[in-house]
């Protein structure tokens, strides 16, 4: 009897990373800063954001993970680059958001288009009055997944989002904090390890997301605060207890290796950092398990 080998499907964030998207940056993301709506935080060096995605994408490519490049960037969209945002990809197919930041909202009709045309099928999609962005969910294990509300995500896409995705899905408030200025998704302040174990920065952790980390027995490696800027809780694991992260967060390391995590370090202070965008961000997970 043949046995059809799953192609796609991602209701995990820690399961082994098998496939992944990303975007290299290009002129868009070179001109993103004299734009205010991108919200960069300097003039970019395009040359340093294209060879860090390089190393990234090489960083992934020495873990096995196969690595497939979106082709081609609309004139205006410096933002494409972080792909994570726009589109899930669960065991149906893909799921096209709403993002609530303006100037994303072409992309996820680019990423959908992109993977029906690899046969990977969609499987719902967030319409208005909801939006909502992928950098506000989290698998925090197999078949239970977070949903935070946020400057970016709103009550009518989590309720959309929840039913399309189905099983245990709860959802969360994330905190307001400096406002759009400075938006805190999701995914800035959690990023799981293993089954039982997640990166937190506590500040800024919805109460309600930490006490079912309790419950869980989850163990939590604290993000120093010095180290939430440089994407210090932004961590991208390619198998449980084995991640990759933005160099120059030495407690933070130090942390996942105290834990028994195997931590592989890369330059992203110009394609993440300036961008506020992290490992997580830059990769949109195709296939894990």
């Amino acid at each position: 009897m043949e046995i059809n080998e799953r192609r796609y499907g991602a209701d995990s964030a820690t399961a082994d990373l098998r496939e992944v998207l990303v975007h290299r940056p290009g002129g868009a993301f070179g001109r993103a800063f004299d734009d205010p709506a991108h919200g960069f935080l300097r003039p970019v060096d395009l040359d340093r954001a294209q060879r860090e995605h390089d190393g990234l994408v090489a960083a992934l490519e020495d873990l096995g993970v196969r690595v497939h490049t979106l082709e081609g960037e609309p004139a205006t969209d410096a933002d494409l680059v972080y792909v994570f945002d726009p589109l899930l990809v669960i065991d149906g197919g893909g799921v096209p958001l709403r993002p609530g930041k303006p100037n994303r909202a072409d992309e996820p009709a680019i990423l959908e288009r992109r993977l029906n045309a690899h046969d990977i099928p969609t499987a719902g999609r967030i319409e208005s009055p909801g939006t909502v962005e992928a950098g506000d969910t989290v698998w925090l294990r197999d078949g239970l997944f977070v949903i935070g509300r946020s400057l970016r995500t709103n009550d009518a896409g989590a309720r959309q989002l929840a039913a399309i995705v189905g099983g245990d899905v709860r959802i969360v408030d994330v905190p307001y904090w400096k406002g759009s200025a400075e938006l805190v998704h999701l995914m800035s302040v959690i990023s799981p390890v293993s089954d039982h174990l997640a990166v937190v920065f506590l500040p800024l952790l919805p109460a309600g997301l930490w006490a079912w980390l309790r419950e869980l027995d989850i163990q939590l490696i604290e993000v120093p605060e010095a180290e939430y800027p440089t994407l210090g809780s932004n961590v991208l694991a390619v198998r449980p207890g084995v991640v990759i992260v933005a160099d120059g967060n030495p407690g933070t390391r130090r942390g996942l290796e105290a834990a028994g995590v195997e931590v592989h370090a890369i330059a992203l202070r110009e394609v993440g950092e300036n961008g506020s965008g992290g490992v997580t961000c830059l990769t949109r997970p195709l296939l894990r398990g």
